[in-house]
This record gives C-alpha cells, structure tokens and sequence, in this order.
C-alpha cells in the first residue's frame, strides 16, 4: 500500500493504519529527517528477520539503529548513561543524528549485537515521530538498498521496487539524500564515526 501522510500535520487515521500494520508484524517505509527508512515494530522477529533478508544480512551484524519518539524511550534501552552524554543527546536531538549507546537488556535479543551496542535515533520529523508514539515503542531503522537516487527519495519509485517486500511505503514527500551523522558515545570522549546531514564540532 502506498499511503499518502501530511508531511507536517499527520492524519491520525493515517498514523494509525501504519501503527496497526506494525503491530501485526509488517514492514515500512518511512520518511526521516535524512533518507527514507525501511522498518518495523522491534519487538516483531519475523519483520526483523523479513528487513534483514531485504538488505541481506545478519540481524546481529546488520547495522540497524532505534527510532525513538523522545529521549525517555533512550534510556530504556540504553544503559549508563552520563550526564555529559545526556547534555549531548539532548542539544541535538531530535536531530540527524544517530548516537551509538551501550544497549540495555531491554534491547530484544534477536538485535543485540557481539558489541553490546545500539544506534538510538530521534528524527526531527512529525510524520515518522507520530508512528512511533502511536506504536508506544520505537520501530527499527536500516537504509533502503538502492541503486539511483531516485530508489531512495521518491516514494512511488520506493512503491515500485518494494510493493512486494513492505507493506505500507508511506508518502511523506521527496526525502532527503544525506544520511544521518553518527556518533559513538561508548567511550569517554564522543568519536565522529560518519559525517552526515546533523553538523558537527569535534
């Protein structure tokens, strides 16, 4: 299904259309404040499992981050984190940002990876931040495979090549080229681990 979502003020009916796929264990994609995301409920094995045989690899070492409404779902499944880090996370975020974090036990197994990490997100994007609060949890985020520009930015072109794979592409306009900017915060001092849209001073 292609689904048409207000880029600013998000349909509830919409909203919750995609929410009800989620729970049922269906994939999406979705509009960010960088490039579109393909996800799913993380509590949903199966979705994850069917998002991994999209991109063709390892849920353990696929590199898939959170999508989280707020930072009070970061310190769910997040563990010890500092107040310098927190003051970090919150002077940018939501944001494109990713922040690498020590994952908690909350984090389902299926994801946790050899490193115990977790690459937790908040987009500045209504449309993306309104599923997840409907949902009451955060979805998973990997990057759309693709070839052209275009594979990953317009949603009809998304429809076409992925109508058999997700379940809802969801509409929220031409998307964005630039990834997020990633950041490891597992150490002492925060480490640049990619550039991206989100700005950043060392």
């Amino acid at each position: 299904m292609l689904l048409h979502v207000h880029p600013e003020n998000p349909q509830p009916r919409q909203i919750r259309t995609i929410v009800d796929s989620l729970k049922k264990g269906g994939v999406i994609i979705y509009p960010t404040d960088t490039i579109y995301g393909l996800g799913c409920d993380i509590f949903q094995h199966k979705a994850i499992e069917k998002i991994c045989r999209i991109k063709k690899m390892d849920p353990q070492k696929a590199q898939l981050s959170f999508v989280c409404h707020d930072l009070s779902d970061l310190s769910n499944f997040a563990k010890q984190i500092s107040r310098s880090t927190y003051r970090l996370l919150k002077e940018h975020l939501p944001g494109p940002y990713t922040f690498i974090l020590q994952a908690s036990k909350q984090v389902p197994k299926i994801l946790q990876s050899k490193k115990e990490t977790i690459g937790l997100r908040v987009p500045a994007n209504p449309i993306v931040r309104a599923i997840v609060k409907e949902l009451g949890n955060p979805i998973l985020n990997g990057s759309l495979p693709g070839e052209t520009v275009e594979d990953y930015t317009d949603p009809e072109i998304m429809y076409a090549n992925f109508r058999n794979e997700a379940d809802i592409v969801v509409n929220g306009g031409i998307g964005g080229t630039i990834p997020s900017t990633i950041i490891d915060c597992t150490k002492d001092e925060p480490i640049l681990i990619r550039e991206g849209a989100g700005e950043w001073k060392e």
